[in-house]
This record gives C-alpha cells, structure tokens and sequence, in this order.
C-alpha cells in the first residue's frame, strides 16, 4: 500500500526513556501512526533503574488499554493485576477515622438534582446513613465483592467503575513487546550528550555512550526525573510546589499475601506522624511504601515505620525515591515533549501518575505537529497541560489542609501553610452551600471531591434550596430505597480473589 504524505510530515520520533511513560508513549504512538508513516525509536539504558512503584491506578487506564486493543485477561495475567473500585484512607482526618473515596457515583440524581444535596439535608436531621452506604463500589470494596459492569438497566450494577492494582515494571515490560511488535526499535543506550540546532535551538542529535548518533524530527523526554532532554539540554525551569506538598521521599518494599482474604480490591492510605503509608494488593504480593517528607523524619526512622506497617516478611530490599513536587515550566519546548515524571511530579496519594502520562499521549496525538512545529500547538498543549496538574495538585492538598490532626510537626504545618485560592474557592463553596463545580473538565469530578470533603471532616452547612420541594418523609424513603438497592446489588457480586481466579482459569 502507498502512502501520500506531506513532505512536511514528521517522520521520526524518538523517545528517551523506558519504564511505563516511555512504553506507554511507543505502544500509542505505534498504534495510531504504525510504521508506515513515521519510524519510532525508543532508547532506554540497564544501567539506569525506573521508578516504578506506581502500581495503583484510576478508571481512566481502561480507555488507554482498550485504544490499545488489549486483551484484559491476558493483562491481568502478565502484570498480576488485581480491580480496584476506590482508595480508603485511615487516620487522615484524626486518629481512628476511615473513609472511602469511591469510583463512580453517589446514589443517583433526584429530580435533576444531585443526590448529595439530598443526603446533606437528611444528615443534618440525623436520618442519613454514612456517605458510603449510597456508593456500590464502597459497599464493595469492604465486602471484597468484584464484578465487570452488567447490562442491566436501572440498576447499580451497570454503571461499576472500575481500575486495576499491577506491578508498574511487568506493565511497561508488558507494553514493550506490543511496541516493538508494531515497529518500534528498542535501542538500549545512554544518552550522554545532546546536540541543539544553532538556529533554532531545537534538538538535533543524541549521542549515546557507545558512540551511536540518534537523530529525529520529534523528541520524547521520558527520562524521569533527570528530565535529560525537556531540562539538561533544554533548560525549559520548573514550577516547585513543596511548600504546598511537603512529602519529597517514598520508600517502598513489596511483602507476602497471607491469604486471599487480604487481596482487597481497593488501595489503602494511612496517615502517620509524618506523611503516610500505602498498601496496595497484586495476585502475588502486596505493594507497600511510605511517602514522607526529609524535613520532618529522616530515612532510617521512615524505613522503621515502613517495616513496622508491612504484615508479612518483606520480598526485597526496600527501594527510596526522592523527588521535587511540581511540573516544568513547559511540558513541550520547541521540538520536545516532556511526558510522565520528566513533566512533573504530583506524589502518588491519588494515583495519577499513569493517568497523566496517558493524559499527555490523548494530547500529543490531538496536537500532533508537522516538522515546523507551530508555536500555537505548543502554547495551547502546555495550557491545557498545566491546567490539568494544577487541578489535580489542588485536590491532593485538600487531604493535608483539611484535617483535624495536630499530633505532629508535619501535620501542624499541614493545617497553617497558605493553599491555593483556586482550592480555597472551592472548599468555601461546599461550606456555604453543598455545591461542587467540575471546572474546564478536571480529572477529580463532583463524587471525588464530596467523598474527600466530607471524609477529611469539612461540613456543608447548607443544601440546594430545590431539595425542600420533596416532604422530609419522601427523602427519607428515597434514601432508604437507593440504600437498600445498592446494599442487595453488592450481595449479588462475587469474591474479588475468586473472580480474579475464575477469569484467567
């Protein structure tokens, strides 16, 4: 088959950097542009290790594997993936408190009124159960229940949201094959130098250590942190934003599952003295880190609160990351474009990580350039970009901001330090008013924000006027019902681990 093509057209990509940005990128863009129209390459060293730690993700991964035409099962078996339908976080607001930030949604809209407007209203009299009898997937997740979405109409089962629990490195490894299945070469190589365009400034050649020159019209940086081309080379700055999310450090070490019983489909959060601890369950282990910040706690002491979290004997040495929280002053310079950590970094309390990767790949493939790259594809992918990072910083924040807990240095900090007024806004909104506004499309919607508001202690103190047309009796009954539908829903869905086992049996 011939092509046509703009001589114009990009006809090279190359991206630095493995690990799940850097294969994620390859499988996409192999997938969209294929090797007809464009060579890729993908350079990635031994000598340097990945991050991969992310293991817990949100439901926006199974848009990315079905673009990809990936078979779920053979995913799950690969990357030893468990579901997961939400996070619960334990000691956030005080000590001894849980709540659940679900997937999906809270009861259901009453008269096109949302439902929280309702449960407000009836909380306030006393004749509401807690926020999470109204949510499936919370109902769920503590009764270790999983099911895929059923084609039943009006019925909870239908609409349950789901993501995935898989080891990070198995992943990338996963998507490596698919790649390079599809045409993409693997170089293993460091990047040593980089030469700019004297005209222009643009990247021109990479030189690796064993002498290759890798030359391209289009420059992937999914180096990590080191940012070597978007920042070594570029000196494209970065925007840090420690005083708002002081954690700078993660150590992280897998354990043994005891039993099946621990294979809970859902990530745990717990608050300490000084950051928190994650717990995160895969077929085969359990994922376990501590995000911490150096100016509160050193990391011999970090590493004894990790050991003394873990519920079985470790399975490897325990792996530290260090880090920056921010994002680059541009995502994409010129002729490159900074994708995952290389970007920006907001730490890993909400499980976005892999999300915005995914996120910048929908943008680059909608913004995809010609080899004179127009400065206004640039400007309005590094709007949309920062848009997006501020946003979701803002509702990380909330969990630090709002807590009761001062038993600490951290924590005391946590409840004085200045927060964004984007985010002040909207905890002012939900105090005097119930309501919640997802702005310019923001990852976090309306059940996200109530579950955290709500969970981290913040109190509405008022409802949306239009809820005192129903009789408080009728309300009442309304509540009683979804409760009571969603309560029999979850009864209906099978064991988590069970479910697993039967669909790669």
């Amino acid at each position: 088959m011939s092509y046509t093509t703009n001589p114009n057209t990009v006809k090279s990509i190359v991206i630095v950097g493995g690990g799940s940005a850097g294969w994620m990128t390859a499988s996409a863009l192999a997938k969209v542009l294929g090797p007809e129209l464009c060579d890729i390459t993908l350079i990635e060293s031994d000598q340097i290790g990945t991050v991969s730690v992310g293991e817990a993700t949100i439901p926006q991964v199974q848009l990315f594997n079905r673009i990809l035409d990936i078979d779920e099962k053979e995913f799950l078996d690969f990357t030893n993936a468990t579901f997961k339908l939400g996070i619960e976080f334990v000691d956030w607001q005080k000590k001894g408190h849980a709540y659940f930030h679900p997937f999906g949604t809270y009861g259901t809209n009453i008269d096109a009124l949302p439902f929280h407007h309702y449960w407000l209203k009836m909380q306030q009299l006393g004749k509401a159960s807690d926020l999470s009898q109204y949510s499936l997937t919370a109902v769920a997740a503590y009764q270790n229940k999983f099911m895929h979405p059923q084609q039943q109409q009006n019925s909870p089962l239908a609409g349950i949201n789901y993501a995935y629990h898989f080891d990070a490195t198995l992943y990338a490894k996963f998507l490596s094959s698919y790649a390079t299945k599809r045409g993409v070469t693997k170089l293993n190589g460091k990047v040593m130098d980089v030469g700019l365009n004297a005209d222009n400034g643009n990247i021109q050649t990479l030189f690796l250590e064993d002498g290759q020159q890798i030359t391209g019209d289009l420059f992937i940086d999914c180096s990590g942190f080191k940012g070597i081309l978007i920042e070594q080379a570029l000196k494209t700055g970065f925007d840090d934003w420690s005083h708002y999310l002081p954690c700078n450090r993660a150590a992280a070490v897998p354990c043994h599952t005891i039993t099946a019983q621990n294979i809970t489909p859902y990530t745990k959060s717990t608050a300490q003295s000084v950051g928190w601890t994650w717990r995160i369950p895969l077929q085969n282990r359990i994922g376990n880190g501590y995000v911490y910040s150096s100016d509160f706690i050193d990391d011999n002491a970090a590493q004894e609160v990790l050991l003394q979290q873990l519920e079985s004997s470790p399975i490897a040495d325990i792996n530290m990351l260090r880090w920056t929280t921010g994002m680059r002053k541009k995502s994409w310079n010129k002729n490159c474009i900074a994708i995952g950590l290389a970007a920006g970094f907001v730490e890993p309390l909400e499980s976005t990580g892999l999300h915005l990767i995914q996120s910048a790949i929908a943008k680059l493939m909608t913004l995809f350039p010609y080899k004179n790259i127009n400065q206004c594809d640039i400007d309005l992918f590094n709007q949309q970009t920062e848009k997006e990072y501020l946003r979701i910083r803002d509702f990380i924040v909330l969990h630090y901001k709002a807590t009761e807990r001062d038993d600490s240095d951290f924590w005391r900090y946590c409840q004085a330090m200045p927060i964004p007024s984007t985010l002040q806004q909207k905890i002012e909104m939900y105090k005097e008013t119930g309501r919640i506004f997802r702005q310019d499309d923001e990852l976090f919607n309306e059940t996200s924000w109530l579950a955290v508001m709500q969970g981290q202690g913040i109190k509405a103190n008022n409802y949306h006027p239009l809820v005192d047309r129903l009789s408080d009796v009728e309300i009442q009954r309304r509540l009683q019902n979804i409760e009571s539908v969603i309560a029999n829903s979850a009864n209906l869905m099978p064991d988590h681990h069970a479910y697993i086992q039967q669909m790669l049996s």
